[in-house]
């Protein structure tokens, strides 16, 4: 019997919460790896983690159209049920929760759930309602979910501090964890988007994570001021011709604000397009312990 055979995939609400509230009677810990599939390496080291702090680790593949502004990719955004499902297997998981849209979205839903300030900047600036659909559809898998934890990869910082941020403010039973981003051997940060890049595109991407290291290395060397670090990471990523940027900043970690100064624990953070791929990255730096 094949690996995937052995994990059972749910689709329904209530059968998810019937085999974790089985797992929490038994005296055992849930973690949630929530996905929108086409999985890769990055998401396999949070099924990892999770299967190594929980007794059971449930993975949602859900690709979320809340999230998704019109003409944006949610149609041709790619899916791999059978791939997702051996790619969990080899990780760990032991169940999976694949639920169809109308599953998680029984009507056209009114309620939304808004982490205000936090979602308005960065990629907020770019994706004016992008944040809402995932703290929406978050929230909902938060309450399938009960007390555990759920784990996200800091490839997608801003999400995290939001889903962090969330949590807090509605006080749910679940921990975030954050997870360090995953690699290809230049650089290049793992993204089920990564697909889109064209042959000639691929080499090029590694230019986001290149801009990083430059405003890493600024303030290494003693620059604390926030326009200059934004200003090097900037001319790394104009100088690709195959690279149109969004945005490059240096904001405080937890709370995603641009310091007058650089000191403490901060963020730096990319965005740019090449070809149909839209990219992001991040690298943190912590002042205090230079």
């Amino acid at each position: 019997m094949s690996a995937v055979s052995q994990i059972p995939t749910v689709e329904r609400v209530s059968e998810l919460r019937a085999a974790l509230d089985a797992a929490r009677r038994e005296g055992g810990s849930v973690g949630l790896v929530p996905t929108m599939g086409y999985l890769h390496e990055g998401h396999q080291s949070l099924v990892a983690r999770s299967a190594a702090e929980n007794d059971l680790t449930v993975v949602s593949i859900f690709v979320n159209p809340l999230q998704f502004a019109e003409g944006e990719d949610y149609s041709t955004y790619p899916r791999d049920l059978d791939r997702d499902r051996q790619m969990c297997a080899d990780a760990g998981a032991g169940l999976i929760f694949a639920p169809p849209v109308e599953e998680v979205y029984p009507q056209t839903p009114v309620t939304a759930v808004t982490v205000r300030g936090l979602n308005a900047v960065l990629d907020g600036q770019f994706r004016p309602t992008h944040f809402d659909g995932v703290t929406t559809v978050v929230a909902k898998l938060f309450a399938m979910l009960g007390p555990g934890r759920a784990y996200f990869g800091e490839k997608d910082y801003q999400q995290l501090a939001i889903i962090r941020r969330m949590a807090d403010d509605l006080s749910l039973p679940v921990e975030v964890v954050g997870c360090p981003t995953f690699r290809e051997p230049d650089g290049l940060a793992m993204s089920s988007r990564n697909v889109y890049l064209t042959e000639d595109e691929r080499p090029a991407a590694i230019v986001l994570w290149r801009s990083l290291q430059a405003g890493r290395d600024a303030v290494l060397n003693g620059s604390r001021d926030p326009d200059e670090v934004e200003a090097v990471m900037a001319a790394v990523l104009a100088a690709e011709p195959k690279a149109s940027p969004d945005y490059a900043a240096v904001v405080h970690a937890a709370t995603l604000e641009r310091p007058e100064a650089l000191d403490g624990e901060l963020r730096l953070l990319v965005a740019a397009r090449l070809g149909r791929a839209r990219l992001i990255d991040n690298l943190g730096v912590d002042v205090d312990r230079l």
